[in-house]
């Protein structure tokens, strides 16, 4: 790529957004030339907003320190300075749909990493190397915006990054069915353990919303488009439990599935370390070399040991034996703030530069 990007952060004082800041440093395709955040941070520099309320473990990016936020309801004063924008907002679902869709309609692609338009029918939510072929359905979202460039493109949950890819992997064994639950890490409630000192040595069985996009969106994912809309997947059905865990980044799953084929061990294994998407192919900057790791020692995938895989873009995969009632189980673990959130929307926002969805203005 020639010129670099102009990209804005939505939200660049939350968790999420400080995670875009790092991620995007050194981008090659990429600059951060706008932040914005909430009228409280508005006019403060990005060092003085942000503070003790820093929650990486690296220091923020000397070039971002004394960029002065904007507000982010300032619509046509951000657009104008980027070509476009990743949204971390922290608002209510309903103001979250409409300031998006409000800069979709400025002519600024929005790649966002909420969930308030997850479900739009003509939005596409993209795991990059599972379901690329859904940003197809960005024109017809064009068309009903009214717009020549701005639409908007979600990524999904944090908490299906972990099993998810193993089903798509699967595909030709036809899942039927599958449980699932999630030993999820605070920070995807943008948490550290001294903003959350009750976390510690606790463990939380209920987190709200959780369990219905752990079960649904997967399928939508798994899903085609017809007249316009992503009709959902009606396989596998999913049902799920969520549960909050005293560990600081890394979702951890523990799944039972079942097929319709009877896949041996050997097949299983093989078709996930083989799995591979359109991020390789392209060589998108974000993308893992190698998706899906499979670990052959029975005390494997542990967050201490293998959360960062592939920079955190990679999944681990391990335990897989036959069940007694399903087919087979297995347990999974992906790093929920980078895979599950911010470098997810990075690797989707490189898919749609790749594919000429995103340009420069």
């Amino acid at each position: 790529m020639d010129k670099k990007l102009k990209v804005g952060i939505l939200g660049a004082t939350g968790m999420v957004g400080q995670r875009f800041a790092i991620l995007l440093e050194n981008h090659p395709w990429f600059e951060v030339t706008t932040l914005a955040a909430s009228s409280s941070s508005a006019g403060k520099t990005y060092e003085e907003a942000c503070g003790s309320r820093w929650k990486m473990d690296v220091p923020m990016p000397e070039k971002l320190k004394n960029i002065v936020l904007k507000n982010v309801s300032n619509v046509a004063e951000v657009s104008a300075e980027v070509d476009f924008v990743f949204s971390a907002v922290n608002m209510t679902k309903d103001e979250i749909k409409a300031i998006e869709e409000e800069y979709a309609k400025a002519e600024t692609p929005v790649v966002s990493n909420n969930s308030a338009h997850r479900w739009t029918p003509d939005v596409p939510m993209i795991i990059p190397e599972i379901n690329p072929q859904h940003a197809e359905i960005i024109p017809f979202q064009k068309k009903r915006l009214g717009t020549e460039r701005g639409f908007i493109a979600v990524k999904p949950n944090c908490s299906i990054q972990s099993y998810t890819p193993c089903i798509a992997a699967w595909k030709e064994f036809v899942p039927t069915k599958a449980v699932v639950t999630t030993y999820q890490a605070i920070s995807g409630a943008g948490k550290t353990f001294r903003d959350w000192p009750e976390m510690e040595h606790n463990i939380i069985p209920y987190i709200g919303g959780e369990e219905e996009k752990s079960e649904m969106e997967p399928l939508k994912i798994f899903g085609h488009i017809e007249n316009g809309v992503i009709v959902r997947g009606e396989s596998p059905v999913i049902t799920s439990q969520c549960i909050r865990v005293p560990v600081l980044n890394g979702h951890t799953a523990a799944a039972f599935i079942s097929f319709e084929g009877k896949p041996t061990k050997e097949e299983l294994i093989d078709r996930l370390r083989n799995f591979s998407g359109e991020p390789q192919r392209l060589a998108l900057p974000s993308s893992p070399k190698h998706f899906i790791q499979y670990l052959e020692d029975d005390n494997r995938p542990q967050v201490a040991l293998d959360v960062d895989y592939e920079r955190g873009m990679g999944v681990s995969i391990g335990r897989l034996r036959e069940d007694k009632i399903f087919d087979w189980k297995f347990v999974g673990l992906s790093h929920n703030t980078v895979r599950g959130a911010a470098g997810g929307a990075v690797e989707c926002a490189e898919l749609l530069t790749a594919y000429e969805y995103i340009k420069a203005k």
